[in-house]
């Protein structure tokens, strides 16, 4: 058996967007694209909610569900999931793969980048070029790099980085300590969990693949992503 699975965490009542996990994308919900596209890479697959209605479309033994502490990010709660002592579901993984709830369009390709590149840092993370229109866009979240090492993330900035996508890496260690960290100003300001690992001293390793398909972020981009993807998606 692997000793790495993928975790995707699916909150429900998101401010921005609540009942994300449940949106229909081409006849399906999005949690559920989603989870279809991870059990593709091969690697065991888990969904972490909090709430009762993403859980019922999966088994007790693909889902983890916690109502009762309200989790900062999905990286906190990804670090909640294997630091329950009442679950044993991961207690036999060394790395672990978030794969952001709202990323539909997720490859094996780009889960196979992040588990290939823990064996050369503790957190990885994805990026891919940014159309200009997005590095003018004060919502899209850009990254700053140096070879395969990131130096830092923002909404912000605008006119340069690359697209930061929402899928990340983690050995054990790591994303056990992640909750033990102070969440930073900067942190609060840009929204952004990966500023943590960064604002206490953690390298965070990137690779670059092609990625031409959408983050759902809105009730807008998921009419997008009707409108413009789903004919062309894995049924």
């Amino acid at each position: 058996m692997s000793n790495t699975a993928i975790l995707i965490p699916a909150r429900y009542k998101s401010t921005r967007f609540p009942g994300k996990p449940l949106c229909d994308l081409g006849g399906k919900t999005m949690i559920e694209r989603v989870y279809e596209r991870c059990k593709k890479s091969g690697l065991d697959t888990y969904v972490l909610t909090d709430d009762m209605r993403v859980a019922r479309l999966f088994t007790w033994e693909t889902c983890w569900i916690d109502q009762s502490v309200p989790y900062e990010n999905g990286t906190e709660r990804c670090a909640g999931a294997i630091n329950d002592n009442l679950c044993s579901l991961f207690k036999s993984y060394d790395k672990f793969i978030n794969v952001q709830g709202d990323m539909p369009d997720v490859t094996v390709e780009m889960i196979e980048k992040v588990e290939w590149h823990l064996k050369n840092y503790n957190v990885v993370t994805l990026f891919t070029d940014m159309p200009k229109e997005m590095q003018e866009d004060q919502n899209s979240v850009k990254m700053v790099r140096s070879g395969d090492k990131a130096l830092w993330f923002g909404r912000g900035m605008t006119g340069y980085g690359d697209w930061h996508l929402g899928i990340y890496g983690y050995r054990r260690n790591a994303l056990h300590c992640y909750p033990t960290y102070k969440i930073e100003i900067e942190e609060q300001i840009e929204k952004l969990e990966q500023l943590r690992w960064l604002k206490a001293g953690w390298d965070i390793g990137c690779l670059k693949v092609n990625f031409d398909g959408l983050e759902i972020n809105s009730p807008e981009d998921a009419i997008a992503w009707n409108l413009n993807r789903y004919k062309n998606a894995t049924p």
